[in-house]
């Protein structure tokens, strides 16, 4: 499975950056995610107006999970 990331900066001080990670439920490949991944992060971006998204990518879930 991928999740998609997003890096993104707080709107009042962006030097303050963190990433998100939004699991996808559908099992699909990183060509697929990348096609797939505009609408799930600005629904994000919507929930989430005190945050600037920067960049994101496709990766698979668990990759750097702590």
């Amino acid at each position: 499975m991928l999740s998609i990331i997003l890096s993104a900066c707080l709107v009042a001080d962006p030097g303050q950056c963190r990433d998100f990670k939004i699991p996808l439920d559908v099992n699909m490949d990183a060509q697929h995610c990348t096609m797939a991944a505009p609408p799930y992060f600005a629904q994000w971006a919507e929930d989430h107006p005190q945050w600037s998204i920067r960049r994101w990518k496709c990766q698979p879930t668990g990759l750097n999970d702590t």
